[in-house]
């Protein structure tokens, strides 16, 4: 069974502007590969916020293939393997997103979340961030660096095995009662400028009776619902806690919109795969 740990930083906020990936294959209890690259994203617009968070300017990437030429030599193991993540939710839904932009057929995936696995094995009250928890395991990295947070990730799985002596991910999840979590996979359809946009992203804009919504814990322990909103113009997520009343995006809005689950209090962890899907913007 092949097991890859995998990290992307984006340009801005959407799904499909994957700007770096990051890589790490798991065998016979230790990390055996490493890779990263830059991708040059589809549109060259780099918000400061995210800059700041991984230093990756368009300068750095002008010059670098896109999502579909860098991913390409990757898609066998990812499909054919179980995929590590942390907020695995936001990682699988910028893979779906940049695929699909790039008009790809998007495979099958199954993941396990190393957030949750490490609120299970690893539990401390400051939070299950990826460089909380590997701090307190005395593991080194370079965060906000794709390649270094696919190897940390790799390194928090490889410990929580060690730790409840599971022979393979599969097995710490079914010792830590995590599921790892099956993706359906999505036909191709026509990326932007080339003909136009597809019936499963039209249906993507169209009214629903269907809704999801979440369980969130607040800074002082309150419990707020963040509910999804699909409207003709795009998906939105909405908020009970008091700057989600007066419309704001609040923290709560913006960790589920990233796949952060450290203050997810509701037992729906699979709905973020669906989730991650309907928030991408469809151009």
């Amino acid at each position: 069974m092949i097991t890859l740990a995998l990290d992307f930083e984006t340009a801005n906020e959407r799904r499909d502007s994957a700007c770096a990936v990051g890589l790490a294959w798991i065998a016979d209890g230790r990390v055996v590969r490493r890779e990263s690259h830059l991708i040059r994203p589809p549109e060259m617009r780099f918000s400061p916020g995210n800059i700041r968070v991984h230093g990756i300017l368009p300068s750095n990437v002008a010059g670098e293939p896109g999502f579909a030429e860098v991913m390409a030599p990757y898609l066998a193991d990812l499909a054919g393997g179980v995929i590590l993540a942390h907020n695995a939710t936001f990682d699988l839904g910028v893979l779906r997103a940049g695929l699909g932009r790039a008009g790809l057929p998007v495979p099958d995936f199954s993941y396990l979340c190393t957030v949750q696995v490490a609120r299970r094995v690893f539990p401390a009250p400051e939070g299950c961030g990826l460089g909380k928890v590997a701090r307190r395991l005395g593991i080194t990295f370079e965060h906000h660096d794709a390649g270094e947070d696919a190897y940390a990730c790799a390194r928090i799985a490889l410990a929580a095995m060690g730790e409840t002596g599971a022979a393979d991910v599969r097995g710490l999840a079914a010792a830590i009662g995590v599921p790892v979590t099956a993706v359906p996979g999505e036909s191709a359809r026509p990326a932007p400028g080339r003909g136009g946009i597809s019936g499963r992203a039209m249906a993507a804009f169209a009214p629903t009776s269907a809704s999801l919504s979440f369980q969130m814990r607040g800074s002082t322990g309150n419990r707020y619902t963040v509910t999804l909103e699909e409207r003709t113009s795009g998906a939105v997520l909405r908020c009970t806690c008091m700057a989600g009343r007066f419309g704001q995006r609040c923290r709560h809005v913006k960790a589920l919109e990233v796949g952060d689950v450290t203050d997810l209090l509701s037992d729906n962890t699979s709905d973020l795969a669906t989730l991650a899907t309907r928030l991408v913007r469809v151009a």
